[in-house]
Order: structure tokens, then sequence, then C-alpha cells
């Protein structure tokens, strides 16, 4: 089962050969292997030494002390056709508490459905753990996952702020969320949701909260395709994230309070003033901007991660990895001075000699993860290896 359908043509699976990094002052070793079709990885501790890990059918694995259990600590029921499955996995740390959040399209109890897609749900669930287990589980998000089942989204990230922030694909809908005009109104797809971690109510600093649009209170940002990155600049605050084009213009965006990615009208940089202008905007808060780079050629980029450490070497320190699932490479960008752009020549990458220059590791497949560890080493997951690989 591959994980993307993001473009207007089947992504296969590529088998990953041997990982390499273009660096030689860093090292590349795969520690954990043995997964199936994992999306996603949390420490639970400072130490390091429990991790866990989330299959895309619905496992919840824990790694302590460096050996994987044999038993999971818990089977979500999901449904993980295309772009479906157990998707996400944050973990936030309070005072004496630690909760772990997971973003899941879940098979919905009733059984009177004649057709079970009829009742999926993409859910937030919180839990507390415990120290040996998950308990306390709390509904924090009830999202829609039909028609799709792709642009399913499922990242979870935790803001500088402590709220939670949750992306959707627009699970092929048409609403104002995807700038149509005449389109319904929103439906909680195409967007970044902003929420208290706790109760999943809206914080009253959210942009649109104050709005008449219905739906729109949890919002942080919409006009979204779908996405597989969601991150936080750990110096800024600022939120990031990766969104996939359908045959063409992968992006990476600097995601202001408010902002309106432009789907179904742009994809890439606009081409003019009137196609900006053609936008809905839901209200005086909603902005356009550019992304700060696309793929002319889409390579269906996946997550992505702010270095947030010194180990890798000051030209690493607070800078951005991104994975990718067409050729299983890993970039690496660089942030220019003021933290609200890239350090770019040109902000469409359409060459093959442009790509390079981005390209820090190769052969790792479909990347579903990528994590800034307790001990300042970078995680990378790979969908398709089932591995884990560790760049010091």
């Amino acid at each position: 089962m591959i994980l993307l359908i993001t473009q207007s043509k089947s992504l296969d699976i590529v088998l990953t050969s041997a990982q390499t990094l273009k660096d030689p002052n860093l090292s590349l070793q795969p520690i954990y292997n043995d997964f199936t079709s994992p999306t996603g990885m949390a420490f639970l501790d400072d130490s390091g030494k429990n991790i866990i890990v989330i299959e895309k059918k619905g496992n919840v694995k824990l790694i302590s002390g460096g050996i994987l259990q044999d038993t999971p600590l818990k089977q979500f029921d999901v449904n993980f056709e295309s772009e479906r499955g157990l998707l996400g996995v944050q973990v936030m740390k309070e005072n004496n508490t630690t909760l772990v959040f997971f973003y899941v399209t879940e098979n919905d109890a009733d059984q009177t459905v004649t057709n079970p897609n009829e009742n999926l749900r993409n859910r937030i669930y919180s839990f507390e753990w415990d120290g040996n287990d998950l308990i306390n589980q709390k509904l924090i998000l009830d999202l829609p996952a039909i028609p799709g089942p792709n642009h399913n989204g499922g990242k979870i990230t935790l803001g500088k702020d402590n709220n939670l922030y949750v992306i959707i694909g627009d699970l092929n809908h048409r609403t104002k969320l995807q700038n149509f005009e005449n389109g319904g109104d929103p439906d909680f797809t195409g967007s970044i949701y902003r929420i208290d971690p706790h109760s999943g109510s809206a914080p009253g600093d959210n942009p649109f909260v104050e709005s008449d649009v219905p739906n729109i209170d949890k919002t942080f940002a919409y006009g979204i395709r779908n996405s597989f990155g969601l991150t936080v600049d750990p110096i800024t605050g600022n939120i990031w994230d990766t969104e996939n084009g359908p045959s063409f213009s992968d992006e990476i965006n600097l995601v202001e309070p408010g902002f309106n990615s432009g789907w179904r009208s742009i994809m890439g940089p606009a081409s003019s003033a009137d196609e900006i202008k053609a936008l809905v905007f839901l209200s005086p808060n909603s902005n356009y901007s550019d992304p700060e780079i696309s793929w002319l050629e889409p390579t269906a980029v996946t997550d992505i991660e702010f270095i947030n450490s010194t180990s890798l070497g000051p030209d690493y320190t607070n800078n951005i990895l991104v994975g990718d699932n067409n050729n299983g490479n890993l970039y690496f960008f660089k942030l220019n001075d003021q933290r609200n752009g890239l350090e770019i020549q040109d902000a469409v990458i359409d060459s093959e000699e442009e790509l390079n220059n981005y390209i820090l590791g190769t052969g790792f497949g479909s990347i579903t993860d990528i994590q800034t560890g307790p001990d300042g080493d970078i995680y990378v997951v790979s969908l398709e290896s089932g591995s884990i690989y560790k760049i010091s």
C-alpha cells in the first residue's frame, strides 16, 4: 500500500537503494528496522530511551531502551486505503504530564451503516503516557475523511505557543476553502487548524475566531491541496508546511496566520496580481503569499523539519530538511537572516542542476517523518524499507 497518491499520475513505490549523504562530515546509519509502513515517530522523554513509532495500518509501537517491543502499545481500527491510516504523532510535555496526540482515519463504531466508508472520520486523540502505557484517551478534534481516499493530510505539530497545529488535505472537496467563490461554506477540509491541546477549542487569537463565516474559528490557514509536512521554526515560532501539487508545483510555504495557499486557483508562484485578487478571502485576516520555493516537476514532497540542534554543525543549525516520495531524496535548505524565507537564487526548481543543489541525501525511498532527537541527531523514517535512519 502506497502512502501518497498526490499527482495526476499514479506513484509507484520506489524500492530503496543504498542510502548516501553528500556531506562527508555527516554519518548515516540504520538504527531500527522491521516496521511495516511506518508513518511517524516521537520521543517520549528527553533521554531518548522511549520512542513511539506509528504504522499506517494502525499499530503504535514502542522502542524502549533501544529495543523494539513485540506487543504494540495500541492498535487503532483504521481505514488505510490510499493516503488514509494512522498518519501523525506528536508529544507534548507539560509539568509532570506527557501527552501523546495521534491523527487517525478511524472506522466508526456505528454498525448500522450500509457503506462503511460513510462513517469514516479523521480524528485527533490525546493520551497520557504514564511511563508504561497510553491511558486516558480523549477526542480532541473530529474531521471529515470522505470522499478521499487521497488528499487526507495527517501531520500534527506543537507550536512554541503550546497550541496544536493539524493539517488536512481537501479530500477532493470544492468549497470556499478551495477558493470557489460560489462553493459551499467551510467544511473542515484543505486547512491547518490551531487548537488548544487539552480541549480542542479555538484559541481566542486565532485569525478567524471573530468571523461570521461558519466552521472557521479553529482555522489557521486554508486553500491547501494536500500536505505531508508541517513544522514550527524553533526560533521565531513561525509555521511552515509542504504542499503537494497536481502534475506541477510542489511547494514549501511560510504559513502566516490567515494564510490562503491558493488551491485550486494557484499552485506555485501566482502568474499575476489578478490571479491573487480572484482568490476567496474569508475575512480581512486572509492573506496570500507565493511559496518560498516550488518544484516545477513534483517530487511529491513529504515531511519538513527544522534541525533544532547544534550537533550537525553551524551550517545546519535551525535550518530545514525536507523529504520526498518519488525520488527518495532528503533536501536541505537554509533560511535567510530574517527567517522569513530561504537562501535561494530561484524560487522555482526547474532543472536537474537546481534540484541537485538542494539534495543532501539519496536512497531513502518515501520519507514519512524527520525528527530532531534529544541527542541532537536527526532521525529519518522510511515507509517502504520499514527503517529509521540516524544522521549524526
